[in-house]
């Protein structure tokens, strides 16, 4: 599965390390893992796919994001449950979801209207230790996307990128 993510700033990345290892036994995400999903883009060709979202991002400028507390999807809709995370407030990255899920088929359940912008913590674990960091309140931070990556789950890996604006 290809997706076009945002990459999330090293504080953000930190932040979400940090925040895993109060939730024992739950896998957090490794150095390099985080991301931000902006939409996914589906299965197939990666350089198509990437050259579609191109086209899908044309005039799209940098936006700003926010982390603005942790949440948690107790019974997400794939994997192990809970998953943690940090979330993200952004009308730009909104806005761009929406316009892609007009390019590219949104994904149902977890896209379109059931869209949450988020960066994972961690995933499975002792749910009540994920509540209780739910609850736990956080600095904000804020920042600018000014690049965005198609990511490949598969090798967990960037496979192109682009700056903004395009």
């Amino acid at each position: 599965m290809y997706s076009l993510n945002v990459p999330p700033p090293s504080a953000v990345t930190r932040l979400a390390s940090d925040l895993a290892r109060d939730v024992p036994r739950a896998r957090a995400r490794q150095r390099g893992e985080h991301t931000l999903v902006c939409k996914r883009l589906g299965d197939g060709d990666g350089a198509r796919l990437a050259a579609r979202a191109r086209e899908a991002l044309s005039g799209v400028a940098p936006f700003e994001l926010r982390v603005s507390g942790i949440d948690l999807f107790e019974t997400p809709s794939s994997g192990p449950g809970p998953v943690i995370y940090l979330d993200v407030e952004s009308p730009g990255l909104q806005r761009l979801h929406e316009r892609l899920c007009a390019a590219f088929d949104p994904v149902a359940g977890i896209e379109a209207d059931g869209y949450t912008p988020h960066v994972t913590i961690a995933r499975g674990g002792e749910l009540t230790s994920a509540r209780r960091l739910a609850r736990r309140e956080i600095d904000p931070i804020r920042w600018t996307a000014d690049r965005l990556s198609v990511w490949d789950s598969h090798r967990s890996v960037p496979v192109r990128e682009f700056s903004l604006p395009l």
